[in-house]
């Protein structure tokens, strides 16, 4: 897909600024930039408002003829609902410590890619209807009539917005326009103006369990070919459950981890490490999804899908939950979920059954990361790892805006990577940890028909991980969100061929010592490591 543009083309961004307000500059839909309109069928299953049949390139996008009465009567809820809306509406000064931290904006040059003026889409309508000076001067206070140009604006930009919150990072005033660009995708959607790539798992995970429609056989029939891979890797037999009642700990991990790549490879050194500590866990068929797409929908969305975790935890009876590798499934956790469905009470607060320790951190929601757990387990050396099986790799790594910027999941990876690896080494520093740049396909935006804008919004850490891949030889690049296995992959192959993509546990995995394994010969890829570590020189 990637192979239709060039990388000439892509980094001739014209920054200069345009000579004319923001307002006068008109908003082209162009293709490679937007993805597609969620399919009605799926927008009908979730109950959401205004399904039917449009496309973003489509002249008419068939919105309800009270659609401007409905929009301004959401913002006013939203107003009265969230007090940080009104408050990010009313304090930004427009000083441009923002501008040019945004990804998108470094990407494309446009100019209403900057949080700043991404913001002011949405606050140039709340100037004039919400405020006695926007009523009165109108465009002299930066006031503008809601219009069918403006939503096709909104479309536009608050979905060329992965809501990393980097910006938030920088702005003085604490303004977090991630927030803006989530009131603004809920107001969208009210009017039926959603896409397709966060609808459909939605839709999938309220059916199936988790966001790629995969049924409980099949779940269970994954699950067992892993198991498989593992014992014809190491001669141990690994036999996770599903579905037990009584067990103390339920496990939740990102549905791509069953059977995409390299996500699997990532689930093979979950399996690996819970069974060499002897952790009682279960898996749930009918919560098989950490992800929540929600957050790139609408507060209420998010809610719904978070609920089924805890739901399945009451039911199976667990005493705490441990999550894998994925990046909004935290952010969820750690900055919504007690106010929208916890605290989960009913729940201990998690404590290790390996060394012990109580995870405080906790307490509310009752989840505790791997990479926490992993980490752990490493530093009161509960584990044996061969840090040699890993000789080819020299990897670097990339930190997930939502387990990173969300949750400060910061260390912990890396203290796993310089314990499982022999060759570490870190992107820049102001492009990492609380810095970290986004992967430039987060918040549901990486489809392939929006791959321009996927390119071009992951350049910054594409910069960042070249600098190092010249630098150092850096061959690997790690993470610790499903997103950011799915897209960073053609990321890579676009701007810093020979990077590969890997889950930190995928490293782990490799380095881990089993008690009764037979002599490894090949990583978790298959590859021997020998011809790994050939290829890889």
């Amino acid at each position: 897909m990637a192979a239709k543009y060039s990388q000439k083309d892509l980094l001739e961004v014209d920054g200069k600024a345009p000579g004319t307000s923001w307002m006068d500059v008109k908003t082209v839909l162009k293709k490679g930039r937007y993805s597609y309109s969620g399919n009605p069928r799926h927008v009908e299953y979730l109950g959401l408002p205004n399904p039917r049949e449009w496309q973003p390139h489509d002249g008419d996008w068939k919105l309800p003829e009270n659609w401007k009465e409905i929009v301004l009567e959401g913002f006013r809820e939203r107003l009265k609902k969230h007090r940080s809306l009104k408050l990010y509406m009313d304090i930004c000064v427009r000083c441009g410590a923002c501008a040019d931290k945004c990804h998108y904006y470094i990407g494309s040059g446009d100019e209403k890619n900057m949080p700043v003026v991404r913001a002011e889409l949405m606050r140039s309508v709340y100037r004039r209807y919400f405020t006695l000076s926007g009523r009165v001067f109108g465009r002299l206070v930066g006031a503008r009539d809601l219009t069918e140009e403006v939503i096709r604006e909104w479309f536009y930009y608050f979905y060329q917005c992965s809501e990393c919150r980097r910006c938030s990072v920088y702005c003085p005033y604490g303004i977090d326009t991630a927030e803006i660009t989530m009131m603004g995708r809920e107001l969208l959607n009210l009017i039926g103006l959603n896409i397709n790539w966060i609808i459909e798992p939605a839709s999938n995970c309220f059916r199936t369990g988790n966001h790629l429609g995969i049924q409980p056989h099949t779940f269970h029939d994954n699950l067992e070919f892993a198991c498989e891979e593992i014992q014809e890797m190491t001669g141990i037999a690994v036999e996770p459950s599903i579905n037990r009642k009584g067990a103390e700990i339920l496990l939740v991990v990102p549905s791509a981890d069953l059977f995409a790549d390299p996500h699997i490879y990532t689930l093979y050194g979950y399996l690996m490490l819970l069974h060499e500590i002897g952790l009682d866990y279960t898996f749930s068929a009918y919560a098989s999804e950490g992800g929540n797409f929600g957050l790139f929908h609408s507060n209420e969305l998010m809610k719904r899908l978070n609920a089924k975790i805890y739901t399945e935890a009451r039911r199976l009876g667990v005493k705490w939950i441990l999550g894998g590798e994925c990046g909004h499934m935290w952010r969820v956790a750690h900055q919504y979920m007690d106010t929208m469905n916890g605290p989960a009470d009913f729940l201990e607060t998690p404590r290790s059954p390996v060394t012990g320790t109580v995870f405080h951190n906790a307490a509310g929601t009752g989840m505790v990361h791997l990479c926490e757990f992993t980490a752990d387990l490493i530093h009161h050396g509960r584990l044996v790892l061969d840090r040699s099986r890993n000789a080819a790799v020299r990897v670097t790594h990339h930190d997930s805006c939502n387990t990173a910027r969300a949750m400060g999941l910061l260390e912990e990876p890396r203290y796993i990577l310089r314990n499982s690896c022999e060759h570490f080494h870190d992107m820049p520093e102001n492009t990492i940890r609380e810095h970290t740049f986004c992967c430039g396909s987060g918040s549901g935006v990486g489809t392939d028909e929006n791959l321009e804008m996927r390119l071009r919004g992951g350049l910054p850490r594409a910069a960042a991980v070249r600098y190092v891949r010249e630098r150092h030889g850096v061959n690997m690049l790690s993470c610790i969100c499903a997103i950011d296995k799915a897209t960073l992959p053609a990321l890579m192959q676009f701007w810093v061929p020979g990077v590969e993509v890997c889950g930190v546990h995928e490293l782990l995995g490799n380095a881990l010592v089993m008690k009764g394994e037979s002599e490894r010969t090949v990583n978790l890829r298959g590859e021997t490591l020998a011809e790994a570590g050939h290829e890889k020189e």
